[in-house]
């Protein structure tokens, strides 16, 4: 298939958080993945419309309508992640909003493709109880995705997303390692052209932290990342605040 049009609807991890571009923002997973779509199909016209901090219903209710009215043949949709680790968290309620997406964006056309999320509690120990709600999670947005005919870019099985080397150091947001993998993966789910599966082989093995080294990094990470998240939630603060879409209008993609 040729494609015109693509258009990204996310949270940070699509906005490209953890892939500093190394002058004003973020490059990111989408990004790249818009390189490769222009690089097989000249004339690409590219918007993002992701938002750092989002769930799903502020993504259905914020990023839906816009994406639709610019007419996608392609567009790629991640999100659940900030609803996964909060409270109160209901796999279903996440998942119909994301569905609600599908929904839409196909009957319109677009070839549509989705990532499942990776087993956090072994990116961070101390979220080991949340691997649950990542098993539900992705066992719905399978099945929705099935439905609908929404390709799927799966990578929970896969022992390379949860090697530390793919992960910022927050283990929220993807290293640039981390993003040009996930490029890949969807590269490979759409069939572009010098794509293969290779996104979904391990990293060279490396040493092993000391038991210290381990203690020592999960420390650094709670009073970097975690407690400063807890503070914004208690204060009923998001990321998200203030924050409008990186690129909201479709634009051509200037290949490097």
């Amino acid at each position: 298939m040729t494609y015109q049009r693509y258009v990204a609807l996310g949270d940070s991890q699509t906005e490209g958080l953890g892939d500093w571009d190394g002058s004003a923002g973020y490059r990111g997973w989408a990004d790249r993945l818009a390189d490769q779509l222009a690089e097989a199909n000249p004339g690409l016209q590219y918007a993002n419309l992701a938002i750092r901090g989002l769930g799903t219903a502020q993504i259905r209710a914020g990023q839906l309508e816009p994406a639709l009215a610019l007419q996608p043949d392609i567009a790629t949709v991640l999100g659940g992640m900030n609803d996964l680790i909060r409270p109160g968290f209901r796999a279903a309620e996440v998942v119909a909003d994301l569905e609600e997406i599908f929904v839409a964006l196909t009957a319109a056309g677009a070839v549509v493709a989705t990532v499942t999320l990776p087993d956090i509690g072994k990116i961070a120990p101390l979220a080991k109880r949340l691997r649950p709600r990542v098993i539900e999670f992705n066992a719905r947005i399978t099945a929705a995705a099935d439905r609908h005919g929404v390709l799927v870019a799966d990578t929970f099985p896969h022992a390379f997303a949860t090697d530390p080397r793919m992960w910022s150091a927050d283990r929220l947001h993807a290293s640039p390692l981390g993003h040009a993998r996930i490029a890949a993966a969807m590269s490979h789910v759409f069939g572009l052209p010098g794509s293969d599966d290779a996104w979904t082989l391990p990293l060279e093995p490396q040493a092993r932290p000391t038991p210290w080294q381990a203690t020592r990094t999960e420390l650094a990470w709670i009073a970097s990342f975690v407690t400063p998240w807890a503070y914004r939630r208690l204060r009923g603060r998001s990321t998200a605040d203030g924050r409008t879409a990186k690129r909201p209008h479709l634009t051509p993609v200037a290949l490097p």
